[in-house]
């Protein structure tokens, strides 16, 4: 017997998420992830990309500015709005939208992820995630040259205004 891959657009899709009974009405695989995409960036991109191999639809879930002020104690430098238009932009997800600012849980109840898919470095919100939704699979994403593409590290650029790309010592 033939294995048989499932494809869409081209990409393998993880062979555990697929139907296990012949017959059995299709559902898209439904992929969820979460974060601040204050300045747009390759790693995003590429954060993106990875979730979206879980899955057939992808949702980004943009955290409200007022959450990032009580998780980081700044605000993002972009406007949630601005951010949400971003990543609608990239046209790597089919629905971006916005947290919930009071209950951090509840979109996640509301569209009812498959598989939700953590960034490398995502802590906050997290830790309970596997005890609170136990039918939905949480992965972690591998990370995509933190050393250039981690958002903490652009925003110091941006404040000194070097670029990765360019020698240390040039300035724009």
């Amino acid at each position: 017997m033939k294995r048989r891959i499932s494809r869409l657009h081209g990409k393998r899709r993880d062979p555990s998420l697929r139907p296990e009974k012949i017959g059995t009405p299709f559902r898209m695989t439904r992929v969820m992830v979460f974060g601040t995409f204050d300045i747009f960036h390759p790693g995003h991109k590429n954060f993106l990309e990875q979730a979206k191999k879980f899955g057939h639809h992808l949702t980004v879930i943009i955290a409200r500015d007022r959450t990032v002020k009580e998780v980081k104690g700044k605000l993002p430098k972009n406007k949630e709005n601005v951010r949400l238009k971003k990543v609608q932009l990239s046209g790597l997800a089919l629905e971006v939208i916005l947290g919930n600012l009071s209950d951090k849980y509840a979109v996640i109840r509301k569209h009812k992820p498959d598989v939700i898919a953590l960034g490398y470095d995502q802590r906050n919100f997290t830790r309970d995630l596997a005890k609170t939704f136990p039918k939905v699979k949480i992965v972690k994403l591998k990370a995509f040259k933190p050393e250039v593409y981690k958002s903490s590290l652009i925003n110091q650029r941006h404040k000194t205004n070097r670029h990765p790309e360019r020698s240390e010592g040039s300035r724009i």
